[in-house]
């Protein structure tokens, strides 16, 4: 579910053309964006006066556009050509059929795993939107319990972390994968002495 407050709704529906035609898209981005996005609705407009926030923030608004996919696995480049020339804070709902998935873009392009409808999760935290864009991006780009519980860290050092230790997994899995394939002796001892020393990283990251 997502909760936010009454105020805040849009609902307004945004031509496609407008994005694909303005935006520095490649023939071929463009291309998949004619055949992957079916329809853009900007949901949400969480702003200073709609939320009753008293206390000012560098960010003026921040957006939920929800995406209306052709087919769930597209191409994430079209959505952070979206967010990277909009002057606004985006926070994207992807729909394919009754699945779900959040995702923002921050650098790079972060994103939930896909969930049933109803099992999307989205809420307001913070009292400025600088404080609440922080939340959101959290929410949607940080979900491992070691980065979640960096008390006292900035979002974007729990974000480093998290982009760490998805590379570390990435990599144990690839070389088990490898050393489980692989015949030769001497090969395969090099492939887990390489994993040994990629799960001792993951955990001195993790366990500090």
């Amino acid at each position: 579910m997502i909760n936010f407050p009454g105020s805040t709704r849009v609902g307004k529906r945004l031509p496609k053309e407008a994005f694909y035609k303005h935006l520095p898209l490649t023939p071929a981005l463009k291309a998949k964006f004619v055949s992957d996005v079916d329809r853009i609705v900007v949901e949400n407009s969480l702003t200073k006066s709609n939320l009753n926030l008293v206390k000012e923030a560098e960010i003026k608004e921040v957006m939920l556009l929800s995406i209306t996919l052709k087919k769930q696995d597209f191409d994430g480049k079209i959505v952070e050509a979206i967010a990277r020339q909009n002057p606004h804070k985006l926070i994207f709902l992807l729909c394919y059929e009754d699945n779900r998935q959040l995702a923002v873009y921050h650098g790079k392009l972060y994103r939930t795993d896909w969930v049933p409808e109803d099992k999307v999760r989205l809420s307001l935290s913070g009292d400025n939107l600088d404080a609440i864009w922080d939340d959101l991006l959290q929410q949607v780009a940080v979900h491992s319990e070691a980065a979640l519980g960096q008390k006292g860290k900035t979002i974007d050092d729990q974000l480093k972390m998290q982009d760490e230790i998805d590379r570390l997994n990435k990599l144990i899995r690839k070389t088990e994968t490898a050393a489980w394939k692989e015949q030769q002796p001497k090969k395969r001892f090099e492939l887990y002495t390489r994993l040994q020393e990629y799960k001792k990283q993951l955990e001195e990251i993790i366990n500090g």
